[in-house]
């Protein structure tokens, strides 16, 4: 079927916005061509896109399977239209990143302005997500490359991965509310205690069930977070022992110390992750470098 690729392109700003007001300012086109381009689109599809009514727009369970089909190819053709128009050069252009928010705030911080230094005219965008959600971003072309915690059991053999740190994740207290700083704990010993840790959408909370599960054990937490920083600051009230990575735990909460574990944690990396199917921009290429040479 023969469909011009401007109809799909009117598809995707409406179903991103759930608007055809705002579709129309963002193509600069008038509300009513639109409107008629969807009802073109629906027909040459004989499908329903969009259940449309006085106050919203939403999609039908077809229009959300072709977003998810038109969505990478928009991206992807807007991403080779950038590389051209950057034209090799690092006067302009963006540079796309897709991260943890605590990747971002503990580690990505510094290259990022060490990067817009060297580079001011480059636009740069970071998009928070967890660790499997980047996945997804770099899955889709929404970003250049993704840094994540590894092991992800969502990246896939079509993966270029590159590592930048490795750490070890740590069992954190307040001495004020625990007092376990002179024993060795097992694991089996921990789950005695309030077990404060990261939601299950994370791939700290999956490592960790794993881990317990290796030695025939339940971990059930007691509280559950989207946020290391919300974790240190619950174990900072004695709310719980805190499981976070080891650079988290920093001088500005005297309190908290690691505990001492008889089982040892397997070592985790930061990782840069890239698609091989998509070509790197040159702003991309210049920020990787500043982790090479370090």
């Amino acid at each position: 079927m023969d469909i011009n690729y401007e109809l799909y392109k009117v598809f995707y700003y409406v179903a991103t916005s759930l608007s055809f007001s705002e579709a129309s300012k963002q193509l600069y086109i008038s509300q009513s061509a639109v409107s008629q381009s969807i009802k073109t689109l629906e027909k040459r599809l004989n499908q329903n896109l969009f259940i449309r009514s006085t106050k919203k727009v939403r999609l039908t369970p077809e229009g959300e399977i072709l977003l998810r089909h038109i969505e990478p190819a928009i991206n992807l053709i807007q991403r080779g239209e950038n590389q051209i128009l950057e034209a090799n050069t690092l006067g302009g252009g963006q540079l796309r990143i897709g991260a943890s928010d605590t990747i971002c705030r503990y580690f990505l911080v510094p290259y990022l302005n060490k990067f817009h230094k060297a580079y001011p005219n480059v636009h740069i965008k970071v998009t928070n997500q967890t660790s499997p959600g980047c996945v997804d971003l770099l899955e889709n072309g929404q970003v250049d490359f993704i840094v994540t915690n590894y092991p992800n059991s969502r990246i896939t053999n079509t993966s270029r991965i590159h590592t930048i740190k490795k750490f070890e994740d740590v069992f954190v207290a307040n001495r004020n509310f625990f007092n376990l700083e002179n024993k060795v704990l097992s694991f089996e010993e921990l789950l005695d205690y309030p077990i404060l840790m990261l939601d299950r959408q994370s791939t700290t909370s999956e490592f960790l069930h794993h881990l317990f599960l290796q030695h025939e054990l339940d971990l059930v937490p007691e509280i559950e977070l989207s946020s290391n920083d919300l974790l240190l600051d619950l174990a900072n009230i004695g709310l719980g022992i805190a499981f976070i990575p080891d650079y988290l735990l920093t001088s500005d909460r005297p309190d908290l110390y690691q505990l001492h574990l008889k089982e040892s944690l397997p070592e985790r990396e930061i990782v840069i992750v890239t698609s091989e199917s998509m070509p790197l921009s040159p702003a991309a290429r210049e920020f990787i470098k500043f982790f090479q040479e370090d």
